[in-house]
């Protein structure tokens, strides 16, 4: 039986047990509650046990996310070194281009890029200006908290489920 169901069924039985022209037993109602309560732990039990499990799998497979990036920009660094020590290589050796069967290597001269050494000297219409906010929610959080009104926040408190 699902989660909801049991909650649905101990809903259900409050109702039932609740009506006045019920000629049911008291100790039939508690032995009824007790049966659905004791379903409803055991489903929740079971329920948070799988969330723990969900989110120890989650953090391995966190963790192997970042392990393979680790090893991901190693191999990049590693192929960028090989480039570069090639191109020297072929520079020292007046070489500009190498073939063979599966693939050619050449040193090509790149597109123009523009260095900017100094932006206080460029012209304004060069330059565009960036402006950006951020929200202190700590400095909020400590203003209210001390009794401090602040238009446009308020203190909130919510609820979170805690597997331990």
């Amino acid at each position: 039986m699902k989660l909801y169901e049991i909650s649905q069924n101990y809903l259900s039985a409050l109702e039932f047990f609740g009506d006045v022209d019920n000629d049911m037993s008291l100790d039939t109602a508690l032995d009824t509650f007790e049966a659905i309560e004791g379903d409803f732990e055991q489903k929740v039990i079971s329920v948070a046990a799988y969330a723990k499990q969900l989110d120890a799998e989650a953090d391995a497979i966190k963790a192997a996310m970042e392990r393979m990036e680790k090893r991901r920009k190693a191999i990049e660094h590693r192929a960028d070194y090989l480039k570069d020590y090639t191109k020297v290589c072929m520079g020292q050796m007046g070489k500009t281009k190498i073939a063979c069967p599966w693939f050619a290597v050449s040193i090509q001269k790149n597109p123009p890029s523009v260095t900017v050494y100094d932006e206080a000297a460029l012209p304004f219409e060069y330059v565009a200006e960036v402006t950006t906010t951020k929200v202190d929610k700590a400095a909020i959080k400590a203003a209210l908290s001390a009794g401090v009104a602040v238009s446009g926040a308020k203190l909130s408190n919510g609820t979170r489920l805690v597997i331990k």
